[in-house]
This record gives structure tokens, C-alpha cells and sequence, in this order.
């Protein structure tokens, strides 16, 4: 066993087949730029909705090449950055006993979201988040969908009692955010806030008002001050 084995302790990144790949996207680089491993997972659905939104495949046997188109950086820069099949129920975060810190599924569907609340485990996202919950390590769930059903509050609320994060993909304009991206990195931003993870995505609250409009593009402020 190699010394790095002993000592990687990664986020996992769940992606499901919502909308919002952006967001996932965002997240990931935010992680990577705080130094932090991440294990991807990426589902089934989830490779149609990246390559419908961004024309972007995203494949097994090319999942370097095609994560590093997707974020916009270079391969190198993707060494601390480890790929699971969804359909591998022998992976690594299918155990409890391997080393992760905790786990994003970002964007959540609502299938998603009623499969972890009912422990169904039907991949291996499913599975890793069930997990995340066992071990009582961090579980944020971004929702992406509107309007939502009586039985998915239901299983929202299941969730929040077993001690999951429910953070719906809502931006925040008191941040000043004008572009599509913004508002998107402040979605991510508020994702790694619920973990403790640093980043500088969006600029944060001061309590003075105006300052979104006479700040342009909401200059993000360095560092996340859990609980704002």
C-alpha cells in the first residue's frame, strides 16, 4: 500500500442527471484550487445532461480527457482527481472503511434524493451517499427541480433528520452577481460553505446595503465564515 493511499482523504462528487452541470463543474474546480482530492461520480444520466449541456462526452476510458475539457483546465491539473463508474458497486466509497471526508452530490435529482432517503443504493452515487450518512460524515444534496411534489418534501425532510445538507440550487442576488456564471458560483459556493471548505466564489454578506450595486460583478471575499 503506497504512502499516499494512507494518507488521501477526498470529497466525493456525486453528479446525477439534473440540470445544472454547471454547477457540479464549478464545484470541483473550487475544490481542486482548496487543494482538496476529489472521487467523481458521475451517472448515467448525468453524462447525457453534460453532453447536452455543454457538448461535452463524458466517458470511462477517456474520463481524464474528458473532465479536463469540461473544467476548462489542463490534465495536470486533475492528478489529486479520481474516477468511479456509476455501475461499480466494488469501488472505493461503496465501503465505509474507505478515507473520504464526506460527499457533494451536486446537481441532485429527485430521484436521486428519494433513492438516498429510501437507502436504495440503485448505483453507486446512491450507495456512496447512503454510506456518507452511516458513517455520519457530510452529505449536501444541491436540488436542482421546480416545483416539487408533496412526496419529495417528504423525502427532503427524511434526509434533513438523518443529518443530510438539502441545499437547493437557489443564487443569491445580494451578491451581486450579473453573469450566468456568477450566480452559478455562488450556488457552488454555498455548497463547499456547508462543508468548511475555503474558496473565493462570491462576495460575501457585510450587512451594508448597496453594496452589490456598487460593487461590479460582486468582487468574492477570500475564505467561508460558516452559519452566514
Amino acid at each position: 500500500m503506497s504512502p499516499m493511499s494512507n494518507t488521501r482523504r477526498p470529497w466525493v462528487v456525486g453528479v446525477s442527471g439534473a440540470s445544472g452541470t454547471p454547477y457540479a463543474a464549478s464545484v470541483i474546480r473550487a475544490l481542486l484550487d482548496a487543494g482538496e482530492s476529489v472521487d467523481l461520480i458521475v451517472s448515467r444520466a448525468a453524462r447525457l445532461t453534460i453532453l447536452d449541456e455543454t457538448g461535452i462526452s463524458f466517458r470511462d476510458a477517456h474520463w481524464r480527457a474528458d473532465l479536463a475539457q469540461w473544467l476548462g483546465r489542463d490534465e495536470k491539473e486533475l492528478d489529486d482527481v479520481r474516477h468511479w463508474s456509476a455501475g461499480d458497486f466494488a469501488a472505493g466509497p461503496s465501503s465505509g472503511s474507505y478515507p473520504a471526508k464526506g460527499m457533494l452530490v451536486v446537481p441532485a435529482t429527485t430521484g436521486a434524493a428519494a433513492g438516498i432517503a429510501l437507502g436504495l443504493s440503485k448505483d453507486l452515487l446512491q450507495r456512496t451517499a447512503s454510506v456518507t450518512l452511516k458513517e455520519r460524515r457530510p452529505l449536501v444534496l444541491c436540488l436542482r427541480e421546480t416545483p416539487l411534489t408533496g412526496a419529495t418534501l417528504q423525502h427532503l425532510v427524511a434526509l434533513d433528520a438523518q443529518g443530510a445538507v438539502v441545499l437547493p440550487a437557489s443564487p443569491g442576488f445580494y451578491a451581486g452577481g450579473s453573469t450566468a456564471q456568477e450566480l452559478v458560483d455562488f450556488v457552488a459556493g454555498r455548497v463547499l460553505d456547508a462543508v468548511g471548505v475555503r474558496h473565493a466564489l462570491y462576495r460575501r454578506w457585510s450587512g451594508r446595503l448597496g453594496e452589490a450595486a456598487s460593487t461590479p460583478g460582486g468582487t468574492p471575499e477570500t475564505g467561508p465564515r460558516r452559519g452566514e
